[in-house]
């Protein structure tokens, strides 16, 4: 095959511009009225179709003066040129076709609390394209295609799309008792990263990103059915710790810490002050996202009591308050003032919180439930855009009793690294929605542990014997772990607890005497003597389970102590819901390739969820089996015990999709032979 799109000598580039002049095209043409717009998709039908003359401006050359590259007798380099052509057409078509429907602006959004609708000659409401905002619909046709091809869906596709945005995550390694006998970690009860991963598995048929996967979230986005506290103790949850030997290492053994909230009915739950902070920029405008957020608040809605209070305000590249705080016994009112939404313009988050903690001050329910609720796929462009700006904000806020739960929607510019962190600091909770059967489980059937605070600034202390721990690793949490001397600090942050919440912690240890992998030891100390194991130590407790927690209206932690003797329960035997939990920490260690994941494969892990699946009233768990099939099959190398050999990634085109791969590999004309040299530039 001739070099790739090489021009001849002297010769001028003529196919090659053909992409850039579609896209001069496109840019020259969303600014003209509508019929301009669409005689230019017109064109692009006719460009498609062949007519690709008018496109360019070089005269074509004759018989051998032309580029071997684009010679008919070729038929592989005149598939690839239609491919590279089909490819380009499409995601502008898709950029113009936006425009054809019109791209909101600061005049739509800040037409929103009125309710006035200007029209065109046509009768249609008019819509301005926003000078800094992109076509947000062509740009999500743009990232469905390019899923569709493999693409990641997360990457960046341009203004408006700038890629998902993860935190790096450093696994846990293992750690030496006798250098650190004590872990300290803060609970998470957040959920949005099981979504997440659901979304690249089950929409996009893709593995997800390692750094998506949080593994603790993949863990606690289930209701275990543990048992709650006894209510002659009056305490918000009741703790539980369990020991077997662990399923994927054979001489390691898996530890369970686990909580389970009080039950709050709503008919006895305290009065709520909501603020709907609702994001209603341009990038909103997908169904998965404004639409779907909108349904999301219908259902909440309705849940409310005719005392509880809701406000609403809409936020682009102004925010706006869209309704005054209004008694929930308005549905009508509200209703219409949530139908009135629509999407378009840049994204002023921080303007917005700052507004809607505003108004939540003034509307103060004492011994209530204050709580501003952010739904946004967290694009904050303009006003005050810096987390560390946002983190101060809703921490203040939330020292003052107004706490923030935060609903991401969307994929493309979805910033999961901000949202998981001011929700994180405002004393509230993170959920992912990404279909309305979730919108349902977060505002729905658990509105309680999505909305009511049992308990606050939860932390857990586990102190490992090192006469039956030598080492140990906490499966997930990275990123709220904590030092020893937060635990006692009062004013160190922690994550909350919603009534009914049940969360989960894993612990691998390793026993004495098991060999182990190289983990760097601390030289001996020169001013002090090694510590020195107590009478206590000599005894079967395994370890020490310390938790610290606030009720919601005070600034002082309550303590709880657990010891917890070594239990010999075969994983085989151990309850089904420790079972289950476990194939789910194991799914996050495979999908992050951890080398902690041991010998246990995608099947081994859907052997065990399957038969500890138990009862299942929501499909949530048949779901999890779902992913877990998909990974598996997106994963072409099983695990061989013989080999060493993990489930990797495709390994012709690492990331792609692998109908994409077989597609490429057989030369489908047009799209395979197309494509590969355009990937293996």
């Amino acid at each position: 095959m001739e070099p790739w799109c090489r021009p001849s000598e002297g010769e001028p580039v003529r196919w090659q511009l053909v992409p850039i002049q579609i896209s001069f095209l496109f840019f020259k043409t969303i600014s003209r009225p509508r019929s301009s717009v669409f005689r230019a998709t017109n064109n692009l039908s006719d460009t498609f179709a062949g007519n690709l003359d008018q496109l360019s401006a070089f005269p074509k050359p004759k018989g051998d003066e032309m580029n071997p590259c684009f010679r008919s007798k070729s038929k592989s380099t005149e598939h690839f040129r239609h491919g590279q052509l089909l490819i380009a057409t499409l995601l502008m078509t898709g950029f113009l076709l936006a425009t054809t429907f019109g791209c909101g602006s600061q005049t739509q959004v800040d037409s929103i609390s009125t309710g006035e609708n200007q029209s065109d000659s046509r009768g249609l409401k008019s819509r301005h394209f926003a000078p800094n905002t992109m076509p947000t619909m062509g740009i999500e046709m743009a990232a469905q295609l390019g899923a569709g091809m493999g693409m990641d869906p997360s990457w960046g596709l341009g203004p408006g799309m700038a890629g998902n945005q993860y935190d790096h995550i450093e696994e846990n390694a293992f750690k030496l008792v006798t250098d650190s006998p004590l872990s300290t970690f803060s609970i998470d009860v957040d959920t949005a990263s099981y979504r997440n991963v659901r979304q690249f598995l089950l929409e996009y048929n893709q593995l997800p990103r390692p750094d998506a996967v949080r593994t603790e979230e993949l863990i606690n986005y289930f209701l275990y059915n543990y048992q709650g506290p006894d209510p002659e103790q009056n305490l918000p949850f009741a703790v539980r710790v369990n020991s077997t030997n662990c399923p994927w290492n054979k001489n390691h053994r898996l530890v369970r810490v686990a909580l389970k909230g009080k039950q709050i009915e709503l008919n006895e739950r305290p009065n709520m002050n909501l603020v709907l902070l609702l994001d209603t920029s341009g990038s909103m405008k997908q169904p998965n996202k404004l639409p779907l957020l909108k349904q999301g608040m219908r259902l909440l809605l309705n849940q409310l009591d005719d005392a509880d209070r809701i406000a609403i305000i809409a936020y682009a590249g102004t925010p706006g308050l869209v309704l005054e705080s209004t008694t929930a016994d308005q549905k009508e009112k509200i209703m219409d003032a949530l139908n009135r939404l629509e999407a378009g313009g840049s994204t002023n988050g921080g303007g917005g919180i700052e507004l809607a903690y505003k108004i939540a001050r003034e509307h103060f329910i004492d011994g209530g439930t204050n709580r501003v609720i952010l739904g946004t796929d967290g694009d904050f462009n303009v006003g005050m855009t810096g987390t560390d700006q946002l983190i101060e904000l809703v921490k203040n806020e939330a020292s003052q009793g107004v706490d923030l739960t935060v609903l991401g929607f969307g994929m493309g510019n979805y910033n999961d690294s901000m949202l998981e962190q001011i929700s994180g600091c405002g004393n509230g909770n993170y959920a992912f929605i990404d279909t309305y059967s979730e919108a349902r489980k977060v505002l729905l059937e658990q509105l309680s542990s999505t909305l009511i605070t049992i308990a606050k600034d939860v932390k857990i202390q586990v102190e490992f014997n090192p006469n039956l721990v030598a080492s140990y690793r906490l499966i997930g949490y990275e990123n709220r772990m904590l030092e020893a001397e937060d635990f006692n600090n009062d004013k160190k942050d922690a994550g909350e607890i919603g009534a009914g919440h049940a969360v989960t912690a894993l612990y691998e240890i390793v026993p004495p005497g098991v060999e182990q992998a190289d983990i760097p030891k601390i030289d001996p100390l020169k001013y002090q003597t090694t510590r020195e194991t107590k009478p206590a130590g000599n005894h079967n407790e395994l370890l020490t389970v310390k938790l610290r927690y606030k009720h919601p209206e005070n600034n002082t932690s309550e303590k709880l102590e657990l010891a917890v003797a070594d239990q010999q329960t075969p994983f085989s035997e151990i309850d089904s819901e420790f079972q289950f939990a476990a194939a789910v920490a194991n799914f996050g260690l495979q999908l992050r390739k951890s080398e902690y994941r041991g010998d246990w494969t995608y099947s081994d892990i859907e052997s065990i969820a399957r038969s500890a699946k138990g009862d299942d009233p929501h499909g949530f768990r048949d779901e999890f089996l779902q992913m877990v099939s998909v990974a598996r099959s997106l994963s072409t190398v099983d695990h061989n015990p013989e080999t060493g050999d993990h489930p990797v990634d495709h390994p012709a085109l690492p990331g792609l999709n692998p109908r994409l791969n077989s597609s490429v590999e057989s030369g489908l004309p047009g799209l395979g032979t197309g494509l590969t040299p355009l990937l293996s530039r």
